[in-house]
């Protein structure tokens, strides 16, 4: 039942992650969340999400920046990045990251979804058959509604985490 939550892989940060790799394994389009993926909540974007997105536009990969936030706080970020938007995404419904794909001219399997919060970002790239990371949250100072769903996330994760343990003690005895 937890599965559906379950991101593909945990990640410290958006920043470390080898888009490289993901690219030579045909990875074509990236969808981001923003606040406490990228900048902290609120934040505009900084000179490490400018270099990330020259980055990854360098390499040939699409992105959008896709947000349940309204359209200045999205747009004016978007901007700053030079990638396509999605606001008031309805996250975590399935619509939202299939219009993203749309935007960026790719199918399923060539993308990937980067964000910070398991019942929005992750369950609804899980919904969508997109793969899925989880980033830690850059800033601990939250809004409250966000708080207490971190309450029942690290609940998620522990299952995750212990999931993932068995796993390789499993494929160690091979």
């Amino acid at each position: 039942m937890l599965k559906q939550f379950y991101p593909g892989r945990c990640a410290a940060s958006a920043y470390g992650l080898p888009y490289g790799d993901f690219y030579s394994r045909g990875i074509r389009g990236v969808i981001f969340d923003i606040d406490n993926t990228l900048v902290p909540h609120g934040a505009p974007a900084d000179d490490r999400a400018r270099a990330l997105f020259k980055e990854l536009q360098e390499m040939g990969m699409n992105t959008c920046l896709m947000s349940n936030n309204k359209e200045p706080r999205v747009a004016s970020f978007a901007g700053e990045v030079g990638s396509g938007y999605l606001f008031k995404a309805g996250k975590p419904r399935r619509r939202g990251y299939e219009e993203a794909m749309k935007q960026m001219g790719t199918a399923r399997q060539a993308t990937l979804f980067v964000g910070d919060q398991i019942f929005t970002d992750i369950y609804g790239a899980n919904r969508a058959g997109i793969k899925s990371i989880l980033v830690k949250p850059i800033d601990p100072k939250e809004e409250i509604q966000i708080v207490l769903k971190r309450i029942p996330e690290r609940m998620v994760l522990w299952f995750y985490k212990r999931g993932r343990q068995k796993e390789r003690e499993g494929n160690s005895n091979i």
